[in-house]
């Protein structure tokens, strides 16, 4: 069973757009098990995706988003729950200079906190990390809820830097990739894209009450 998962996610990361600034390479250890690494430390290693670098991103032609604040704001804004992973969370999206909120909220949105979640296409962990974009920020466990938040905050820094700040290009992106979102000029017209910025976002705004210990905002 390990080996048909592992094959299954190899397979899987292939198939996609390498999002990694570096090569790709897997290995197997001594138990049989698929290892990627971007720092391949041996000759038994071998290339798994060659990187491509991405050229700078275009400037945004960002439409206006009334499909988003009016979804934002027609269902109620969940109430905060606090979790076990929320000092874990706080600690590292500090060291990323990355919102705490906004880390909470990408988590919820994607796998409902449960570290072990493994999506249809094989996203991995508390926020569901593709096997490349893993390996690309030096992720070495995907289950392990360290390694995990670090590599998810690390790929959000990357997207907020590479779209200047823009929480609502950067979360499109971290659901359809940067490459539907520059092509589409801003949030591409993909529903499940859509309804998931405009979810990310709503709770985006219910731990940031949950920071700020304010529950009440007038709309």
């Amino acid at each position: 069973m390990r080996m048909a998962v592992c094959g299954a996610v190899v397979a899987a990361s292939l198939c996609l757009t390498a999002a990694a600034r570096a090569d790709i390479y897997l290995y197997r250890d001594a138990d049989g098990v698929l290892h990627f690494t971007n720092a391949p430390s041996d000759g038994k290693s071998r290339l798994a995706i060659k990187e491509h670098p991405l050229p700078p991103a275009p400037r945004m032609l960002v439409r206006s988003h009334g499909f988003l604040y009016s979804s934002i704001f027609r269902a109620p804004i969940p109430t905060p729950m606090p979790t076990s992973y929320d000092s874990l969370i706080r600690e590292i999206a500090a060291r990323n200079n990355v919102e705490y909120a906004l880390v909470k909220a990408v988590i919820k949105a994607e796998s409902d906190f449960d570290r072990l979640a493994v999506s249809p296409k094989g996203a991995l962990g508390l926020m569901q990390l593709m096997p490349q974009t893993a390996a690309a920020h030096q992720v070495r466990n995907v289950f392990l809820p360290r390694d995990n938040i670090e590599g998810g905050c690390r790929h959000l820094r990357m997207l907020l830097d590479r779209y200047e700040g823009n929480l609502t290009l950067a979360v499109a992106a971290y659901n359809a990739g940067t490459q539907r979102v520059e092509e589409a000029g801003g949030v591409p017209p993909i529903q499940e894209t859509r309804e998931y910025v405009a979810r990310v976002l709503s709770y985006r705004v219910a731990y940031l009450r949950e920071t700020t210990g304010v529950f009440e905002v007038r709309r």
